[in-house]
């Protein structure tokens, strides 16, 4: 799916899956989901106006009324970022832009049925410092049904279509993916204290990869089917004790059917403080790039894929409280131990020493802590801090090649912190600060860095806002990944109209 206006976001729900400390969230069941907001909630219009010393974009966002029970809204949108400047000085050459537009329709047909109609389309380039730039495109479409009935069971049925293309300029190199996505998810009780959520889905992903002389992959095209089946069972043990318990069956073309069963235990005690601890399974399965891929230096081939890559698993344990001891006062605590099994490496070949070959030769664990809490100092200003703290103990197998560095898995801060501060002054005026601590990369080395984000609004009328914000602002420019451009300060001014 595209990018989403800002006006248009209702909430974001982030559930962080139990891999999200290494593999990402979205790699192993954890889930973004951004919520956008009814058109009916959205009528009348927005226009956005922007520009800095490196970005420039304006919006436009339209929404209206077709019956009592069907609204729609449409949006279009532009932005371009312009070259940052490399350590030494030099344009880095990465300017970009993406004209994007969309459309939403929310039909009410009755109390208990909501349908959902949307889609967007882009187009854009990217500029590549060293290489021939790259066009972008993309387009999606999504509809969705939801179904209420009485005693609060409900019924959802999404479907989605998604294409993503990139391709270079000189015509060396591109991809284009195509994914088909049904979901259903079925939500109802059993008696007063047993509520289960079941469900299902298929995906279908269909890719065509443009190979360069030195990256191939064999074959360059073909279709990826993922399946699944999920029940999750929350039963109350008593009024403040509940279990939680679930099992996904996963089904992909290179694992086969993999069995994800999670397990919760929740407690709320006095006060409204939730003590809770969790244990789950996931996996990482083998794509085209681990099975397929051939690189290559001129006409010698130095790595390869591997047909029988294994899946990367993962075994989480998670422990956690959430209280508000005072009405001004809300904290989250979270500590996690993970256990990982079968990552990637990088290995020789079984006769001879090249072709190279990906391997499942890498183990360990990481364990850390994630802290939040929420503070109202009064009414107009409010404090927001957070802490999180990684460890991570990864090693090779016994046999591995050890050609690199097992910190290629990991190569993470150990530390990070954030202080947020919201002040309301007066009734029209709005001022936000954002600092935020990022610890050292081990390897490859990029230090830490603290850094401060500022935006100021005022509320002209009921009709117009103008702010300006300001980005990175305690350095010229950082680092933040090894061989990344570094991080420019930049400001933004912004004016926005509604009417």
């Amino acid at each position: 799916m595209q990018d989403v206006p800002p006006e248009d976001i209702d909430r974001i729900e982030v559930i962080s899956g139990p891999g999200a400390t290494l593999w990402g969230a979205n790699a192993v069941n954890g889930v973004i989901n951004i919520i956008t907001r009814k058109s009916s909630d959205t009528q009348g219009g927005v226009i956005d106006v922007g520009a800095g010393n490196l970005e420039q974009s304006v919006s436009l966002q339209f929404g209206g009324r077709i019956a009592p029970d069907l609204t729609w809204r449409i949006y279009a949108k532009t932005f371009s970022d312009s070259d940052t400047v490399t350590a030494a000085g030099a344009p880095a050459h990465d300017n970009w832009s993406k004209p994007q537009g969309g459309f939403r329709l929310d039909w009410d047909p009755g109390s208990s049925d909501t349908v959902t109609l949307q889609g967007d389309t882009y187009r854009g380039y990217e500029a590549q410092d060293g290489a021939p730039d790259e066009d972008i495109s993309g387009s999606d479409v999504l509809a969705r049904w939801n179904h209420s009935w009485q005693g609060g069971a409900s019924l959802q049925v999404q479907a989605y279509w998604d294409r993503a293309e990139r391709s270079t300029r000189d015509a060396e190199g591109g991809l284009r993916l195509d994914t088909w996505d049904l979901d259903v998810q079925d939500n109802f009780a059993l008696g007063a204290r047993d509520s289960v959520v079941m469900g299902g889905g298929f995906r279908l992903d269909r890719y065509a990869i443009t190979n360069t002389p030195s990256l191939l992959f064999e074959p360059p095209r073909g279709n990826l089917d993922l399946s699944n089946l999920f029940v999750q069972d929350s039963f109350a043990l008593t009024r403040s004790l509940t279990l939680i318990a679930g099992l996904k069956l996963e089904n992909d073309p290179y694992s086969g059917i993999s069995p994800l069963p999670s397990l919760r235990l929740s407690w709320k005690a006095a006060g409204g403080t939730l003590l809770w601890a969790a244990v789950s399974r996931a996996i990482r399965s083998p794509t085209p790039f681990d099975t397929d891929v051939v690189e290559k230096i001129g006409r010698i081939i130095y790595l390869t894929g591997t047909p029988d890559f294994q899946p990367e698993t993962l075994t989480a344990y998670e422990v956690g409280v959430r209280a508000q001891p005072t009405p001004r006062l809300s904290f989250s605590v979270s500590a996690y131990y993970n256990v990982y099994d079968d990552l990637r490496s990088v290995e020789t070949a079984p006769v001879g020493f090249i072709p190279f070959r990906w391997g499942n030769m890498i183990e360990g664990d990481t364990f850390g802590l994630e802290a939040w809490g929420d503070y109202r100092l009064a009414r107009w200003w409010r404090l927001t801090a957070s802490f999180d703290f990684l460890k991570e103990q990864l090693k090779f197998k016994p046999g591995a090649s050890r050609l690199l560095p097992v910190i290629q898995e990991g190569d993470d801060p150990k530390h990070q912190a954030s202080l947020r501060s919201s002040m309301d002054l007066g009734r029209n005026f709005t001022l936000d600060a954002d600092l935020r601590y990022v610890d050292a990369l081990p390897d490859p080395s990029v230090p830490a860095y603290v850094e401060l984000d500022s935006r100021i609004a005022w509320n002209v009328s009921r009709r117009v806002q103008l702010s300006l914000s300001g980005f990175n602002l305690l350095h010229a420019r950082h680092l933040e990944f090894p061989g990344a451009d570094a991080v420019p300060r930049s400001a933004f001014a912004e004016v926005r109209l509604r009417f």
